[in-house]
C-alpha cells in the first residue's frame, strides 16, 4: 500500500508527496471529483452523515477533510463541535473559505495536522469520519491506531473509501475506467498529471471489504461492518471502540 506514491521519481516519503500533490490540485479538486464520480460521491457522503447522525454525537472529527465537504455536511447532525483535519494547507484554505461562506465558523474548525500523529487528547471525539483518505496514510495501521486513541469508548468510526467491484460486468467496467478514463480526465483538467494516476493506482491496491474489516479488528475496533456502494466502486465501513 504505502509503496504506491504520487511521484515515482521523487525522493520524498509518501506523506510528503501526498501533501505536495493535494496542495497542487486543491484548486481543481472539488470540480474534478464531481466529474470523476458523476456526482455520486455526494450521495455516498450523505449516507455517512446519516450513520453518524443516528449516534447523536456532540463532537466529531473528520480526518483527511480536504476542502471540507464532509465536515460541512456533518453540520446536519446536532454536534456542537466539528473538527476537520488535513495534511494539506492548500486544501484547508479552500475548506476554510467554504466553512466561512456557510456561516459555520462557530461549529467547524479546520486544522492542519498529521492523521498518524494527531494533536488531540485520548478519548476526545464521539464520532470520527474519513472520506477517501485512509488509502493516503503512509502507514495504515498507525493511522487507525491513532484514530482509535482519540475516539471515545462507545464512539463511532466511519470510513468511506474506494473499492473494487467483484461482479461482472462492473469489475471490467471499473478496471477500464480507472486505468484509462480517470487518468485521462486528470491529465486534461488538472495541473498535476501524476495526481489522478496515483489516485487510481492507490485505489486498486488498497485493501477493501473483509480485508479492511480484518485490519480494523486487528487494531482494536469492534462491531465492524461494511456496506458496498454503487456496485462496489466504494464502500462504507462502520465500527466502534
Amino acid at each position: 500500500m504505502s509503496k504506491i506514491k504520487p511521484y515515482k521519481h521523487s525522493d520524498l516519503g509518501k506523506k510528503e508527496q501526498v501533501t505536495q500533490m493535494f496542495d497542487t490540485i486543491s484548486g481543481d479538486y472539488d470540480g474534478l471529483n464531481r466529474v470523476i464520480s458523476f456526482g455520486i460521491d455526494i450521495k455516498w457522503r450523505n449516507k455517512v452523515v446519516k450513520m453518524v447522525k443516528e449516534t447523536n454525537p456532540d463532537t466529531i472529527l473528520d480526518i483527511a477533510t480536504g476542502t471540507g465537504d464532509l465536515a460541512i455536511n456533518l453540520s446536519e447532525t446536532n454536534a456542537t463541535k466539528i473538527v476537520g483535519l488535513d495534511i494539506s494547507s492548500g486544501m484547508l484554505e479552500i475548506g476554510k473559505e467554504k466553512v466561512k461562506k456557510k456561516g459555520l465558523d462557530n461549529r467547524i474548525e479546520m486544522i492542519l495536522g498529521d492523521s498518524e500523529n494527531m494533536p488531540f487528547e485520548d478519548n476526545t471525539f464521539d464520532a470520527i469520519t474519513v472520506s477517501f483518505g485512509v488509502r493516503n496514510f503512509e502507514t495504515l495501521e498507525n493511522g487507525l491506531k491513532d484514530i482509535l486513541r482519540v475516539l471515545k469508548p462507545g464512539g463511532t468510526f466511519v470510513i468511506l473509501e474506494t473499492s473494487i467491484p467483484t461482479k461482472t460486468p462492473y469489475k471490467q467496467g471499473y478496471n477500464f475506467y480507472s486505468k484509462n478514463i480517470l487518468p485521462l480526465i486528470g491529465k486534461i483538467f488538472s495541473k498535476d498529471r501524476s495526481a489522478y494516476k496515483y489516485l487510481s493506482e492507490s485505489a486498486s491496491a488498497f485493501p477493501y471489504g473483509e480485508a479492511l474489516n480484518n485490519i480494523l479488528r486487528k487494531v482494536g475496533f469492534i462491531n465492524v461492518e461494511d456496506y458496498p456502494q454503487t456496485f462496489g466502486v466504494a464502500t462504507i465501513y462502520k465500527s466502534s471502540k
